[in-house]
């Protein structure tokens, strides 16, 4: 393979002068500029990414680290996240984990693999990191910014969206249609963004004069098998229910299915309503009503931040965004029919 300094010597000119040529960067005489291209066309001259950033000072590369690489939920993120970044002339590396309950510990070995490659920054996409873990960066903390998670100390890059609140409004969606013998599937208890939602849901029936204590609530994995088998349990429980709230759209998706399975009408005899509005919501059956959480608002304001620390741009961003609920054909006001296999 050719090498820059095999450039310089086919074209009869010095290594500074060839670097130049290739950055685009320094004056070169048009005739010189002319026999270092002939020589790079002619060695078929190919520069490294690392030499290039050498060269340039940066890597042209920003970081995203998921959880985990399964599902619908993090393909919008990242495909905007990489739209916006070649409209900038910049590339995307990601590192994701497995999704176990290790998640921390995955998140702290994403961020350093993104790292060892040249990132100039990361965008970290996690609940599970702690404070000592982002000290230990150093330096490159600074160019390092957190999604759907809150630390002190970093507040300006730090980019989440109130699950409290969209979890009020659940329960508020469900209330509005006269729902009050609800069931519950949540996510994994180790999940703070879960825990947050619960909560407000619950606050929100406990506000209406609901027994918190009397709901039927199944924790799962936020993936359609786990709804589909909290579905299952909960039609074999013998519990009088009317509406079901799921705390994601994956696992309701699994739950409407279940109870297709199962000949159980919805909305007639049971509604469904699931958490984030993911493109999914659209095409269940029945259309699946969900909490919309403003996800790509806070990944782009989240990246926005990112790039005018990395490479002085001045874009905009926000650290506020409306929360909502998208009305489809899943929730209806509560019958008297109760839901059986």
């Amino acid at each position: 393979m050719a090498t820059l300094k095999d450039v310089a010597l086919l074209a009869g000119v010095g290594l500074g002068t060839a670097s130049r040529v290739v950055s685009g960067k320094g004056a070169v005489s048009p005739k010189t500029l002319a026999r270092v291209r002939k020589a790079i066309e002619e060695l078929d001259f190919q520069p490294s990414h690392a030499a290039r950033s050498l060269m340039s000072g940066t890597s042209q590369m920003i970081g995203v680290y998921i959880p985990f690489l399964s599902g619908t939920f993090y393909t919008p993120i990242l495909q905007l996240v990489y739209a916006e970044l070649r409209a900038a002339g910049l590339n995307m590396v990601v590192g994701f984990g497995t999704g176990s309950v290790d998640e921390r510990r995955q998140a702290v070995e994403g961020i350093d693999f993104l790292n060892q490659r040249g990132c100039d920054g990361v965008l970290v996409i996690s609940n599970a990191l702690r404070e000592e873990d982002i000290a230990a960066l150093g330096p490159r903390k600074a160019r390092l910014v957190l999604l759907n998670h809150c630390l002190p100390g970093m507040e300006e890059r730090c980019f989440t969206v109130d699950h409290k609140l969209g979890g009020r409004m659940a329960a508020r969606a469900l209330l509005d249609k006269r729902h009050r013998r609800i069931a519950v599937i949540a996510g994994p208890k180790y999940a703070a963004d879960n825990v947050e939602r619960i909560d407000g849901f619950m606050d929100e029936l406990a506000q209406a004069g609901i027994d918190t204590a009397t709901v039927w609530l199944e924790e799962s994995n936020f993936a359609p098998e786990g709804g589909w088998a909290a579905a299952d349990k909960l039609l074999n429980s013998g519990y009088d229910f009317t509406a079901v709230f799921c705390a994601n759209d994956e696992m309701a998706v699994g739950a409407l299915s279940y109870f297709q399975q199962a000949g159980v009408d919805v909305p007639g005899a049971v509604s469904v309503l699931g958490y984030d509005d993911t493109d999914t919501a659209n095409f269940t059956a029945p259309r699946l009503t969900s909490v919309h959480m403003p996800w790509t608002e806070m990944a782009l304001n989240g990246l926005n931040c990112l790039l005018n620390r990395c490479y002085a741009m001045h874009r905009p961003f926000t650290h506020e965004y409306a929360v909502s609920v998208t009305a489809r054909a899943s929730l209806a006001k509560a019958r008297s029919t109760r839901a059986t296999k």
